[in-house]
């Protein structure tokens, strides 16, 4: 079985727009340097290092201002911006940066250049990402065979996670029955076209679907193990749902969990612990003088917009579900829970006007930091919930308390992912999302969520 078109995985795209995007960068400051003699950064070995630290923030702000986001990234208008943001903070920074970068030319013009090539450049190089590898010629076609239980969920999920992987149809793996339900939102295809299906639609792969293999016809095995034996790539649906969406997809899993579920060993690596805590203590320490700093605004506008106390405190469950008592700056108005716990929605009432700075900047999780240093938390990892959520979250939802085995965090993969948990069917993405972390833990993914945290403070998405 020959393969069919060429497909870029989510990772593959990411890195070759990164990789694209430095490569641009030095092209056109190169050709800049050809057409002006005094082109402000010259392309040449001697200044290796001033190019260096030039290509990282530009990383590190492409990322902070998500230039690299698949779904922002085909959209032209959308790109132009998030490019221009990306460059102009980098190169302040770039700038004021002592003894490794140039010092400022004479003729200010030149930094003007230096500034419109590298956006110009960069831009030219998403167009062609968007008129090309961003087309449908580059789809990945993929094959469905599964239950019809599963499908539908797993079909929107993957849909808005990478709309470059296209599902083309359905196969349903089970026997028939006497009143068979018909999905609208894809083309169900007979199991006896399956390996037709394959040659005139061009797939790419094929991805099984199905809670228990046992329902699966022998006229479908018989043609999978025939791909197989080609060379033909089929998948597991539940190894497609996390390497595409970053979530564990607790909802497919059964009896069988603990095949899904091999944690980092970043848990127990004691260096990794332990540079974690020493990071946990610096950052921390560094907060609360940034807090001390602007507590005198905070408490003038407490004052006029919040008119209460300042602090307030409440029980979270922590590690190994041991609970303890969070601190946090007052965003509600006095006695917002006379009634009993409630879920926090969106343009909820309580929420004060200046509250809904506080959270809407983070800054109403500045006095946390006092949780980390005594332990209670760490910078990264799942938000701790309220008990009594707690209580109500496990007993519908599959593996809730898993989510306890690391220290709870002031941020987290789900924080940087999703929207606040204000329900049952939002706290399972959520909880997604933090297994996803406990699974991958690691320095790189740590990094990942301090950088995408930085871009939910910028562009006000705090809940």
């Amino acid at each position: 079985m020959s393969k069919n078109g060429i497909h870029f995985q989510v990772s593959e795209r990411k890195l070759l727009l990164r990789a694209m995007d430095m490569t641009m960068v030095v092209f056109g400051l190169y050709v800049l340097g050809l057409f002006f003699e005094y082109a402000y950064l010259e392309i040449s070995w001697e200044n290796n290092v001033a190019i260096a630290v030039l290509l990282l923030y530009l990383s590190v702000f492409g990322t902070v201002f998500e230039a690299y986001d698949l779904q922002k990234s085909s959209q032209l208008d959308v790109t132009f911006r998030t490019i221009v943001l990306a460059v102009s903070t980098s190169l302040i920074f770039y700038f004021l940066t002592p003894v490794l970068t140039p010092f400022l030319p004479e003729k200010r013009l030149q930094i003007v250049y230096f500034y419109v090539t590298i956006i110009v450049f960069i831009f030219l190089w998403r167009l062609a990402y968007t008129t090309l590898i961003a087309s449908p010629r580059f789809y990945k076609n993929v094959l469905l065979v599964g239950e019809i239980d599963y499908v539908e969920n797993f079909i929107n999920t993957l849909s808005q996670s990478d709309p470059h992987y296209k599902i083309v149809g359905f196969i349903n793996c089970e026997l028939p029955k006497e009143d068979p339900v018909k999905l609208k939102a894809i083309k169900e295809f007979d199991a006896h076209e399956l390996l037709q299906i394959i040659k005139e639609q061009k797939i790419s792969e094929v991805v099984v679907a199905s809670y228990d293999s046992d329902t699966i016809t022998a006229e479908i095995y018989t043609d999978l193990m025939t791909l197989l034996e080609r060379g033909f790539t089929i998948r597991e649906y539940t190894q497609v749902y996390e390497e595409i969406t970053h979530r564990v997809p607790i909802h497919f899993i059964g009896k069988d969990f603990y095949k899904y579920f091999p944690f980092s060993r970043s848990n127990q690596n004691t260096l990794y612990l332990f540079f974690h805590r020493l990071f946990d203590i610096g950052f921390s320490i560094v907060g609360i003088i940034c807090g001390t700093l602007i507590l005198p605004f905070i408490l003038i506008g407490n004052l006029l917009g919040n008119r209460g106390p300042l602090f307030y405190r409440q029980e979270r469950v922590g590690k190994n579900g041991k609970v303890f008592k969070i601190v946090k700056l007052r965003s509600m108005i006095i006695n917002a829970e006379t009634n009993g716990a409630k879920w926090a929605q969106v343009d909820d009432v309580r929420i004060t006007k200046f509250g809904k700075f506080l959270r809407r900047s983070r800054i109403d999780e500045i006095p946390q930091f006092l949780n980390i240093i005594k332990g209670e938390m760490s910078v990264i990892g799942p938000r701790p919930e309220r008990p009594f959520f707690v209580n109500e979250l496990s007993q519908v939802i599959p593996f809730y308390e898993t989510r306890h085995i690391v220290k709870p965090g002031l941020t987290g993969w789900a924080q940087v992912k999703t929207r606040y948990g204000a329900s049952v069917d939002e706290s399972l993405i959520k909880l997604q999302y933090d297994l996803f972390y406990i699974k991958h833990r690691s320095v790189f993914l740590d990094l990942n969520i301090m950088v995408k945290t930085l871009s939910t403070v910028l562009y006000y998405r705090g809940q």
